[in-house]
């Protein structure tokens, strides 16, 4: 499988996590609303069909995950992709809030 790359985007109030993949068109995304310096809510994730099926949405929830550990947040898992995945993962429960 070839390498995503995922980049980061940020306002003051908002961001988001954008993954391309060379040779592929379009990107996957994960959007997020800053609460405060110490939480963040992830409010949606989504991949285009040229992406489907290559684990796009899944290694950006993880790189949510080590950004929240490296930063010091915390994730509210608004988004069902993300709450799906941190349901199936409590070791990441260090940087969930249920």
């Amino acid at each position: 499988m070839k390498d995503v790359e995922i980049k980061r985007e940020d306002s003051d109030s908002k961001g988001r996590f954008v993954a391309t993949i060379e040779g592929i068109g379009g990107e996957g995304e994960l959007t997020f609303s800053k609460v405060n310096p110490g939480l963040i809510i992830a409010d949606h994730t989504g991949v285009p069909d040229t992406m489907k099926g290559m684990g796009v949405a899944k290694k950006l929830v993880e790189h949510l995950i080590e950004t929240a550990r490296s930063e010091g947040f915390r994730i509210v898992p608004l988004c069902p992709y993300v709450k799906a995945q941190s349901e199936k993962h409590p070791e990441w429960n260090d940087v969930i809030q249920n």
